[in-house]
């Protein structure tokens, strides 16, 4: 059959460990993630209503007063 679209493959996530960016400020927590190959890293207040959806890649930051409060994957 001609047409048919490739399978993707899912993102490749860096061996990390989310706890290693709590309490590094921000900007130095989000060079750090995407040196080591994160390919989306977001920053989010503390209380902050997201989706519940799992994306490979992503690293999640909760910042308060300019630093990691909280990190974790998807």
């Amino acid at each position: 059959m001609t047409g048919m679209a490739p399978i993707p493959t899912p993102a490749a996530e860096p061996q990390d460990s989310p706890d290693s960016y709590v309490g590094l400020a921000a900007e130095d927590a989000e060079r750090r993630a995407r040196a080591r190959g994160w390919s989306t890293v977001r920053s989010l207040p503390p209380g902050t209503f997201i989706t519940m959806e799992y994306l490979a890649g992503r690293l999640n930051f909760e910042v308060a007063d300019g630093a990691v409060t909280r990190c974790w994957k998807g």
